[in-house]
Formats: structure tokens, C-alpha cells, sequence
């Protein structure tokens, strides 16, 4: 098989993101496993730099082992693009001139285009990730037959437009990393003769966790529910602050709030003294949280996958996801690994469930060990991942 080049908006050794973090993961792990592999990407820095700027020179580099080409970011308008995100934003309808405007005006490379089309017999596929992104979108369709995505979908007003349902049905193979996923993609666009695999994300699956390691370093005697990951409202943490105010009023015991990870959000006044922000940890504090913790919260709606759910499970302890989120509501299903909520009494149920049933927490949190190891290894990702490859080459 010739090489496998992999497309995304920009790409660095640690920039931040879920889509970021997966390519990187999955390159390194080919590349070891013996696949010739690339990353085509722009000059930006990284998404939340300015899109206009070349932060990085056009050329090659080797970044993780892996060639690395860079393309200089095309000009684009801002404002139009900002007053078209904003509509979307507020999931109003627009229109295909507005569809046309945000697809012209996102973060996008003309030269990474043209490198695509002038040297398409150099490469076996195109693999785009995420979907919504100028590089994408306007890279799969230099040759469709050649391309595939990772696109990372999410149940959003993005999902919805008219040309994304053009392209996006022409492309040889989608790459997704939940069943709900793959289900959404096939509702909105018609991918009868598109090759499909739902291959999840890789994983270390042999890290190593010591909660009373945790407990002593952080003094944290008392059961505690975990939340790791961005601290906004984009996530719905607001929401699991208010569910824990809420939760501490209504119950008499000594339950915290722990919170990892970056952002800043006004915490109620009244459960100030009951959650303790950490902000960011190293990876071993993480997993050492992971196993001290009553349970992980993942109250976010928008989830392709989770991270940090397939952390909690390799720590062994349960999770409790939101019911609005399909993914993450059938990954606890799917293993018996955690409960969900759609309201507040929901949550509380849930929580004192986990309490004050130990034993069942037990075995939630060995469901989901097992079944993290058993589809999400990396031996078990680059094997399906390969023979996926292989097969939509073939189709080609």
C-alpha cells in the first residue's frame, strides 16, 4: 500500500483538541506499526490562533517521526465569516449564499489543494479530519475516489448544510468513533456507496492508577464526583454545577466536586467550599483522580467520543454521561459502565446510586475496563484501521 496522507487545519506536537489529539495518536501508531504515513496542514498554529496568519513557514518537517507538510493558509474575511458562524451559532437557518460564505471563508490552503491534485498518484488515500473545516471540505473533493474522513460529527447546525451533503457523499470511506455517530452521518447524507467502519480512538490501555496516591497528595478524605476537561458552558459544566448546588441542599453528606482541567466558571456561592478546581493536572494525577473518584461526570451534550470516560473505565470506577448526548449515553449502555440523566432528580438518583452501592461501582467500572481494552487498544485500532484502509483503496 503507497502512503496514507492525512489532512487537517493545522497540527503540532501539543496542540490542544479532540480531533488534534486523535490524529496524533493514530499517525504515531501506524507509522510504528510499519504504514508509510503524512500530515498535509496549513500554516496556522492552531485553532485558536488568528487563521489569517502563517505562524509556521510552507515546507517539510518531521514532527513524532511523521513527514509533515505545511501549505500557506488562504486569505479569508473575517467578518463574513463571524456574522455566518453567528447565525449558526444560534442554529438559525441560512441560506446556501451564507452555506457558500462560510465554507469560502473558513480556515482553508489553495497550494494544499493544488499539492493534492498534482500529485494524487503519490498517495493510496486522502484522509480528512474534522468535517466542517475549508481543508476538508474543499480538499476531499479534488478526488473523491481518493478520500477519506474522519469527520468527527456532532448533531449540530454545521451537520445540515446542503453542499457538505453534495461532497460528503461522494468521498470512498468515513472513518467514525461512535455508532451514533455513523448513524447521524447516514441519516443526513446518503453514503450508500461509501465504505464505513465505526474504529473509536486508540488508547494506552495499561495505565497505571493509585487513588489513595491521589487522596494523600490533594488531602481528599471525602467521595467526590470528578469532572476532567475544558471548564465552560460549551461543555455543560454550568449545568453540573447547578445539578451539585442543587444536590448538596437536598442531601446531608460530605460529597465534593473535583474538578481538572483548564477554563474559568463562576461557581455557585453556596457549594463554593464543597468544589475544589485543581485546574490542570499532570496525566498520573489525572488517572490517580480517576480511581479515588466516586464516579466521573461527562455532563457535555456534544461528544463524538470521550477521552475521559475511557479514562475512568481504565481506572476502573463508573461514569455518569448526559441522556441529551448519544454517544455517550450508549457507550454507558453499551458496557454497563455508568448511568445517565436528563434532569436534576435524575442526577441525584444516579449519584446515590453509585454511593451507596460500592459493589455494583465495582463492576461498572470492570465493564468498562474490559470493553475499553477489548476495542480500543492500539494493537486493535491500527489492525482495523489497515484493513480499512485496504478495502477502501480497493473500492476505489
Amino acid at each position: 500500500m503507497r502512503k496514507i496522507a492525512f489532512v487537517i487545519p493545522w497540527f503540532g506536537e501539543n496542540i490542544p483538541g479532540g480531533a488534534e489529539m486523535e490524529l496524533r495518536g493514530l499517525v504515531t501508531h501506524l507509522n510504528e506499526a510499519g504504514v508509510k504515513v503524512e500530515i498535509l496542514t496549513t500554516c496556522v498554529k492552531d485553532f485558536n490562533s488568528n487563521w489569517n496568519e502563517n505562524y509556521y513557514k510552507p515546507g517539510e518537517e518531521t514532527i513524532l517521526g511523521v513527514t509533515v507538510r505545511r501549505f500557506k493558509v488562504r486569505k479569508r474575511d473575517e467578518q463574513k465569516f463571524a456574522e455566518v458562524n453567528a447565525k449558526l451559532m444560534r442554529n438559525e437557518k441560512i441560506s446556501m449564499q451564507e452555506e457558500k460564505i462560510f465554507c469560502e471563508e473558513m480556515v482553508n490552503s489553495t497550494d494544499l489543494c493544488e499539492y493534492i491534485d498534482k500529485n494524487q498518484a503519490l498517495y493510496e488515500l486522502f484522509v480528512f479530519i474534522p468535517y466542517m473545516f475549508g481543508t476538508t471540505y474543499y480538499g476531499c473533493q479534488v478526488c473523491p475516489q481518493k478520500s477519506v474522513l474522519i469527520p468527527c460529527f456532532h448533531d449540530e447546525s454545521y451537520a445540515y448544510f446542503e453542499c457538505f451533503k453534495t461532497a460528503f457523499s461522494r468521498v470512498a470511506g468515513m472513518i467514525f468513533n461512535a455508532k451514533p455517530e455513523m448513524e447521524l452521518a447516514n441519516r443526513l447524507y446518503n453514503l450508500e456507496s461509501v465504505e464505513q467502519i465505526v474504529l473509536g480512538v486508540g488508547l494506552d490501555t495499561d495505565i497505571e492508577s493509585n487513588a489513595k496516591r491521589f487522596r494523600e497528595k490533594y488531602q481528599m478524605n471525602e467521595p467526590f464526583i470528578l469532572y476532567a476537561g475544558r471548564k465552560d458552558k460549551g461543555k455543560n459544566v454550568d449545568t453540573l454545577l447547578q445539578y451539585f448546588d442543587e444536590y448538596k441542599k437536598r442531601n446531608a453528606n460530605d460529597m465534593k466536586l473535583v474538578l481538572i482541567g483548564g477554563g474559568n466558571i463562576d461557581i455557585p456561592e453556596d457549594v463554593s467550599h464543597d468544589v475544589i478546581d485543581l485546574g490542570f493536572v499532570d496525566k498520573q494525577d489525572k488517572y490517580d483522580a480517576c480511581a479515588a473518584a466516586t464516579l466521573l461526570c461527562q455532563p457535555s451534550h456534544n461528544e463524538s467520543f470521550s477521552l475521559v470516560i475511557m479514562e475512568s473505565w481504565l481506572c476502573q470506577r463508573p461514569v455518569l454521561v448526559s441522556g441529551a448526548c448519544e454517544v455517550t449515553k450508549r457507550f454507558a449502555i453499551d458496557t454497563n459502565g455508568g448511568l445517565y440523566f436528563n434532569n436534576y432528580f435524575e442526577f441525584e438518583g444516579a449519584v446515590n446510586y453509585i454511593l451507596q452501592n460500592e459493589d455494583t461501582a465495582i463492576q461498572m467500572g470492570e465493564n468498562g475496563c474490559k470493553y475499553v481494552k477489548n476495542h480500543f487498544a492500539w494493537d486493535v485500532i491500527v489492525k482495523n484501521c489497515v484493513t480499512f484502509f485496504e478495502n477502501a483503496a480497493a473500492q476505489k
